[in-house]
């Protein structure tokens, strides 16, 4: 079993411009089953093979693709994110930074009672080295098959995370980067669910950041559901309050978005909080043993 991909995924690209062309080459040579593009003037063109769209309706109806990638500017992300989930796409993994909030609130309310979810935006997305499906920008040749589940807000330290769990021969099941906007469609607290009911997953390591208090939501439900290894990281904890730091999100604006907070709230969930980037690899070794 795997978490939102597996062997039956069929990938369209939305936005098939230089980046989305690259990543959408990258995929393929992954071993990702890519079967459609979408552009508004392109349709009837093909892309390395994959023929290209002019709306996503039509790509689903003639490829049967069920997930969606999107490289759409921000202007028009949320529209983007909008079309997948009128043809009912049942998963949508949105690449696009600085989609305005206001955008991201008006999607989130849509996709309320609907089939589709979001991964998003401002993510890495979404890989599963066992499938050999990759739908996002992850450099795939530092995953290895495995059973150590990765949930992230920073798109940067899933890769130095899964660096390490490989370098110590620990596989990784599902690698999810959920985003670091302060609206994003799948927080950790669900994407931490999805690898605690995966029966393929044996242990789980979550990268947050301040700013917010989704940390503290996973760390409840760590608390009353997982009984699984967990290895979780805080960055940005020597970021002064109300700074930025790199993702819109991670600024510290109460008590629950700062560092220490974060850390004691997992701590008290059973959690090992590791104080360094690079010990993360290292503590999980020691937790499985």
């Amino acid at each position: 079993m795997s978490v939102l991909l597996d062997e039956n995924t069929r990938l369209m690209v939305q936005g098939i411009g230089t980046e989305g062309a690259n990543h959408m080459r990258r995929s393929i040579a992954y071993g990702t089953n890519v079967v459609a593009a979408v552009h508004p003037r392109r349709g009837g063109e093909e892309q390395d093979g994959v023929p290209i769209f002019p709306t996503v309706d039509a790509a689903v109806r003639e490829t049967g693709a069920n997930v969606s990638i999107i490289f759409v500017p921000a202007p028009f992300a949320a529209d983007a994110i909008l079309e997948a989930a009128s043809s009912a796409v049942p998963l949508a993994v949105c690449i696009t930074e600085g989609i305005p909030v206001m955008d991201m609130v008006r999607v989130k309310q849509a996709l309320k009672e609907g089939p589709t979810m979001l991964i998003g935006p401002n993510c890495p997305g979404v890989i599963t080295p066992g499938t050999q499906t990759r739908v996002g920008i992850m450099p795939g040749d530092v995953f290895l098959p495995g059973r150590v589940g990765v949930v992230s807000r920073s798109g940067t330290l899933v890769y130095e995370v899964v660096a390490q769990l490989t370098a110590e021969g620990l596989g990784q099941s599902t690698c999810i980067g959920v985003g670091g906007d302060p609206i994003i469609g799948t927080p950790q607290r669900e994407a931490i669910r999805l690898l605690n009911e995966d029966p393929d997953t044996d242990a789980i390591v979550m990268v947050g950041e301040i700013g917010g208090s989704a940390e503290q939501d996973a760390a409840a439900y760590i608390k009353e559901h997982v009984r699984k290894p967990v290895v979780a990281f805080i960055a940005g904890a020597t970021a002064p309050p109300g700074r930025r730091m790199g993702h819109a999100g991670a600024i510290i604006s109460g008590e629950d978005g700062k560092a220490e907070n974060k850390k004691a709230a997992l701590r008290a969930a059973g959690a090992v909080v590791s104080d360094s980037p690079a010990e993360i690899g290292a503590t999980m070794k020691r937790l499985l043993g």
